[in-house]
């Protein structure tokens, strides 16, 4: 799909009914994310969700789609070495029946994901702006608009592509330095809130649905609001991503 420059629709997804409702969809990639912490338990963040609630929330999931390939996100100090990252995956994949895990790193983790590739194990290698991080990064912020931290996302990119990563997910990114880093890796690089030129988008299910308590996020759009229903609401974020008139600039970072 990269090499044809067909974009990639992926989105999340954590029981078994919106699982079938996306799968019905179009959708290729269904994630699991431990942003279900803050959508379906009510945390602040991600990092009280467990290793076992990832993986029932994957078993779930995964009984829910025919088509769609399923990724699960490694939680917080799951995957802080390499024999966690392993010990963590098998569970996930076993268990949960994911086909591939995601992993937050930049290139100082590139050994683990090294060591996930060796051992088999399909790696989404998850850059920018990492959420599980977001105590040491200064918050929620943009990443990529200084050359410096350009130049250190290009860098992370190309470590976790060369240490095996099959798959590359970027969140808040400057559009510019996104569109250089889908231009640098030859694996598919997903993104949120990083602009159009990526091979793919993903959201977080409740966002499109205009359901998130709060403010939503400003890279997210309401397709519920377009569409009146659930089903023409997921069938219109699948239309939008294929046809590149989601995410708009207003959507995106400069």
């Amino acid at each position: 799909m990269k090499a044809d420059r067909e974009p990639i629709v992926a989105l999340t997804a954590y029981d078994y009914s919106f699982a079938r409702a996306v799968d019905a969809a179009g959708v290729d990639v269904v994630l699991v994310g431990d942003s279900l912490g803050m959508v379906m338990q009510g945390h602040p963040d991600t990092v009280p969700v467990t290793l076992q609630e990832m993986a029932y929330h994957t078993r779930c999931v995964a009984r829910g789609l025919e088509r769609a390939y399923l990724m699960v996100d490694l939680p917080f100090l799951s995957d802080h070495d390499a024999a966690s990252a392993l010990t963590s995956s098998s569970v996930l994949m076993k268990e949960g029946r994911a086909d591939m895990v995601k992993i937050e790193a930049t290139a100082e983790q590139a050994p683990i994901v090294a060591a996930l590739s060796a051992a088999g194990v399909p790696v989404c290698a998850h850059f920018g702006l990492r959420p599980q991080r977001v105590g040491q990064m200064g918050g929620y912020r943009v990443q990529g608009r200084s050359d410096a931290e350009a130049q250190a996302v290009l860098a992370d990119a190309r470590a976790l592509e060369a240490a095996g990563a099959d798959l590359l997910l970027v969140e808040c990114l400057s559009a510019s330095v996104a569109a250089q880093v889908q231009a640098a890796v030859s694996v598919p690089l997903i993104g949120i809130g990083a602009g159009v030129d990526c091979d793919g988008q993903i959201l977080v299910l409740q966002d499109i649905l205009g359901i998130t308590p709060g403010r939503p996020p400003t890279f997210s759009h309401d397709f519920l609001a377009d569409a009146g229903s659930i089903p023409d609401a997921l069938a219109g974020y699948t239309q939008a991503v294929r046809a590149r008139t989601f995410p708009r600039p207003e959507h995106g970072f400069q």
